[in-house]
């Protein structure tokens, strides 16, 4: 018989022992080496198995199955193996529905990848057919501009990426808290146009000009827009008549096209009526000078970079009054930004920023560009209307309210065309034949800089990249949006397309956003042949595109189609219209940590970076009036 009080134990002590720990033992053991590893982390197969500490049981159990005296107690085995029999019963339904969960978020996450890489086979090809048509009856520069894309894709960043895959991939999951669709200090919205607003100290027209001023202005669509705007500001320094500027024809552009063929000229007239004098030719008395012969050519030589109000006084009003007519030859950044007074300095906003309008042409097919990014369309800005004018989508209210959230896109102006990457000197990870291949371009088309190398000692491409000399690559372009949260479904105009590289360049791009876009895809061959070639009216598109995105992204803040299309943005966007603009030294520097560098440490510096560049500023002394509009002599200031 028991003795009275002690427990009751329906088996003998070495039958529970034996089977318990025969069979126990076992499947501890197996369970343990198969799944868990080396871990010594005693809850990790509770919250994998969902039953008690697996890893530790053994001791435990012995633990438990011993009395006060240490010896081993059959009934309290008993209870023990009792108490978990719950656990046990279920451990299996629990594994089950965790794998299922693991499965389910494995195959979302691999759907995710396989429908970014479709989509980003599809653009693939879709960009080299598009490619393929526009060149195929181009130019021979025309042609040429993709005769690298069968080259394997370059990355340098492989281990980003791959971080920035995942990111987005969890992304798609959950809403970020951050949102850089949208500028993110209110004081923008405070400052507003005002250049074209009529001030009693403007000192208006004078009774009697001095003589006419003509300019053939060099460069591209940009250098020009600069330079006619230049050139009305000297036209009212010196009480002169403006010729309409004529447009020189270079090797480097390859387009014929004139002041007519992009901008109103009557319009551009007009505006500036009551400022300076405009003509469209000389008078017959003049138009038979040899301007050269009189002496009256002035070239860039003649007058120093960012000339001063002074210097024209003194070195070309006398020469005008004397020939009563001077030509400007090139022009190119002839005119400072500071000193100058006030009224010149808002004359020179008035004339960028209201007197230059599109031609119709440009106007519809720039409209129709922007209707099929959109694919719908809000409500019309200040700045639409002012770029595109009567072609200015036009949507009801209830279409409106259908539209919105879901038409917006972003613009990237990515310079990385041949001639800027082999003018760099900088090494973007091609290899041997890449570095060759730039080398002999730039024997062909920059002798002047192989003749400065020979002489001096040159700067290692490690250090320029350091100091944030280098072009950023369409990888480098990636990381940074992906690292702001971007999401892999953004669309994304790309401006320019002539990229170096081709397809090899662009694959890290397209594989982290494959709704890339550009002119060449968006209109059809009928559409784009009134432009086929004139780089500077499908310039003119470029910046039409640019400057309505939804956001702006630059990649080289020197670029005049960057700093112009920020200008405008500023000078008409109301506070709505955001511009990225990475500081490509603060980029290099982190970009160096890329094989350390953790992903959320990553985001955090990047994000930190643009914002820095996004903060609202009032233009400093010597800075472009035209890329930094908010000052007094452009803007005002609401309270």
């Amino acid at each position: 018989m028991r003795k009275q009080g002690s427990p009751r134990c329906a088996r003998p002590i070495s039958q529970i022992t034996n089977s318990f720990f025969r069979t126990k033992d076992y499947h501890i053991r197996s369970s343990t080496s198969d799944s868990l590893g080396d871990t010594t982390d005693p809850s990790i197969g509770r919250r994998i198995l969902g039953a008690d500490n697996y890893g530790n049981s053994k001791v435990v159990l012995l633990h438990d199955l011993k009395d006060d005296s240490g010896k081993l107690n059959p009934c309290k085995g008993i209870y023990v193996r009792k108490k978990n029999t719950w656990f046990r019963r279920n451990v299996k339904s629990i594994a089950f529905m965790l794998l299922l969960m693991a499965f389910m978020l494995l195959l979302m996450v691999f759907l995710f990848l396989l429908d970014s890489l479709m989509v980003s086979l599809f653009a693939s090809v879709s960009l080299q057919g598009s490619s393929t048509s526009r060149y195929s009856n181009g130019s021979e520069e025309d042609r040429a501009v993709y005769t690298h894309e069968e080259r394997p894709s370059i990355h340098m960043y492989s281990r980003l990426l791959n971080l920035a895959t995942g990111a987005l991939a969890e992304k798609e999951f959950k809403q970020d808290g951050q949102n850089f669709w949208e500028e993110p200090y209110h004081q923008a919205s405070k400052w507003k146009p005002c250049a074209d607003k009529k001030y009693p100290t403007n000192p208006g027209k004078p009774a009697k000009s001095n003589g006419y001023i003509m300019v053939s202005a060099n460069g591209g669509l940009n250098q020009q827009r600069v330079a006619i705007c230049n050139a009305v500001a000297v036209a009212s320094l010196l009480n002169a008549t403006l010729v309409i500027p004529k447009f020189l024809h270079s090797n480097v552009w390859k387009d014929p096209s004139q002041f007519g063929d992009i901008y109103q000229e009557y319009y551009f007239m007009r505006i500036l009526k009551d400022d300076i004098d405009i003509v469209k030719e000389l008078p017959p008395h003049l138009k038979s000078l040899d301007i050269e012969a009189i002496g009256s050519i002035i070239t860039d030589s003649d007058i120093v970079k960012e000339a001063k109000p002074d210097d024209y006084l003194s070195s070309v009003l006398p020469l005008l009054l004397e020939k009563r007519v001077v030509n400007f030859l090139g022009f190119g950044n002839r005119l400072g930004f500071d000193p100058l007074p006030p009224h010149l300095q808002r004359l020179r906003c008035k004339c960028n920023f209201h007197s230059l309008k599109f031609v119709p042409k440009i106007q519809e097919v720039g409209s129709l560009l922007v209707k099929r990014i959109k694919k719908s369309y809000a409500a019309p800005h200040r700045l639409d209307k002012q770029l595109l004018g009567d072609f200015t989508p036009r949507i009801s209210s209830k279409q409106h309210n259908v539209a919105r959230g879901t038409s917006r896109y972003l613009a990237l102006h990515l310079r990385f065309e041949e001639d800027m990457v082999a003018y760099s000197l900088c090494d973007f990870g091609g290899g041997e034949d890449e570095k060759k291949e730039l080398q002999a371009y730039r024997e062909i088309h920059f002798p002047r800089l192989i003749e400065r190398l020979r002489n001096t000692k040159p700067v290692s491409p490690v250090e320029l990249r350091k100091l944030g000399r280098c072009p950023l690559t369409s990888e480098e372009a990636a990381l940074v949006l992906a690292a702001l949260g971007f999401k892999p479904e953004t669309y994304i105009y790309l401006a320019g397309s002539h990229i170096y590289g081709g397809n090899s360049r662009m694959h890290p791009f397209t594989s982290l956003y494959p709704n890339l876009v550009a002119k060449e895809t968006l209109l059809t061959p009928s559409e784009l042949s009134p432009f086929r070639n004139f780089s500077s009216q499908l310039a003119a598109l470029d910046f039409i595109a640019c400057a309505t995105s939804d956001v702006f992204a630059m990649t080289d803040s020197g670029s005049q189609l960057s700093s112009l299309v920020s200008g405008f943005r500023t000078y008409y966007g109301d506070g709505h219209a955001p511009t990225l603009r990475p500081n490509k030294k603060r980029l290099a520097a982190i970009l160096a940590e890329n094989r350390t560098i953790g992903w959320n440490t990553f985001e955090d510096r990047i994000r930190k970076m643009i914002e820095e560049g996004q903060r609202v500023r009032v233009r400093g002394s010597g800075r472009s009036i035209y890329r930094q509009p908010r000052c007094s002599e452009c803007m005002c200031r609401s309270q």
